[in-house]
Parts: structure tokens; C-alpha cells; sequence
């Protein structure tokens, strides 16, 4: 990775903007890739102006990689004072383009916040990178709620803290 993307990535980092949950979300998106292990959970406010439904405020959660945080921070302003269509026809290239120019290993990452910001706009939709079977609504709260409630035949996720010493 060139030294030129690493510190766009960095200035991304050091402030990110609509990070963490959102109380009262009209929508709440989430999706994972399994060859990364990279999570992204998306929450959306719309609000009425000039006749139209746009969103308001979008804010996200995620266990990923610096580049996905990045992405995703700054695909959360990208996407504000946009109807739901137009934020649907934003590609993962356009949503991250202040990153630059992606090495191959990373664009997966914008890839991840174009399906997380699709899952939370097209809640109905099947979505092919979902971590759940399609058609299964997001729970609602954060991620790391969502690992800790075991579901009906599935795994309960509990993160331990290293041993000290």
C-alpha cells in the first residue's frame, strides 16, 4: 500500500464522523464478508424537505479493518441530504473516494459499506454479502449485542480479554 493512501486513511481516522449508534433510526442496515471477517452496521434517520424523503443523519458501527472505518466514515456524510435513490445509485468507489485510489486487498471495504448502506435503505431486499440468511431483519442495538444473544440453533460470540502478563 502506497504511503499516500495509508495517510488518507490515517487523516480519516483521526477524527471519523457518524460513528456509533443511533437512537431512534428510521433504518438499520448490516453486513459482513467472511473472507474478512469485517462487520458494518448502518443507521439511518430520513426527514422530509422540499416534499421529498431524505436522510437526514447516517451514522454506522464497525469491526473492520482502518480502511472500512475510513470508508465508511466518510460514505456517512456522502450519503446525508441524499433521497434513498440517489444513495442507492452511490458505488462503493464513489463512497470512498476521498481515500483515493484503493489497492486491490481494500476495496472489499467499500464494497462492504455500499451492501451495509443497500441493507439499511432496501431493508426487503435479499443482499448476497448479509451475514445472515436473506430476509432476515437486522436486530436492532449494537454490534456487539447482537454477538453476545445466542440465537435459536446458532453460536453465542463472547470476546475475552487477553491474560495479563
Amino acid at each position: 500500500m502506497s504511503d499516500d493512501f495509508q495517510k488518507r486513511v490515517a487523516d480519516a481516522l483521526k477524527n471519523p464522523e457518524n460513528m456509533g449508534e443511533m437512537a431512534g433510526a428510521d433504518s438499520i442496515g448490516t453486513v459482513g464478508n467472511a473472507e474478512c471477517g469485517d462487520l458494518l452496521r448502518v443507521w439511518v434517520k430520513f426527514k422530509e424537505e422540499n416534499g421529498r424523503k431524505v436522510i437526514d443523519r447516517a451514522s454506522f458501527q464497525s469491526f473492520g479493518c482502518e480502511t472500512a472505518i475510513a470508508a465508511a466514515s466518510l460514505a456517512m456524510e456522502l450519503i446525508r441530504c441524499k433521497t434513498p435513490e440517489e444513495a442507492l445509485q452511490m458505488r462503493g468507489e464513489e463512497l470512498a473516494q476521498d481515500l483515493g485510489p484503493l489497492p486491490p486487498t481494500k476495496v472489499h471495504c467499500t464494497q462492504l459499506v455500499e451492501g451495509a448502506i443497500r441493507s439499511a435503505l432496501q431493508p426487503g431486499e435479499p443482499k448476497a454479502a448479509t451475514v445472515a440468511p436473506p430476509g432476515t431483519p437486522a436486530p436492532a442495538g449494537n454490534l456487539n449485542e447482537s454477538f453476545d444473544r445466542a440465537k435459536d440453533g446458532g453460536v453465542r460470540v463472547v470476546f475475552l480479554k487477553p491474560p495479563e502478563g
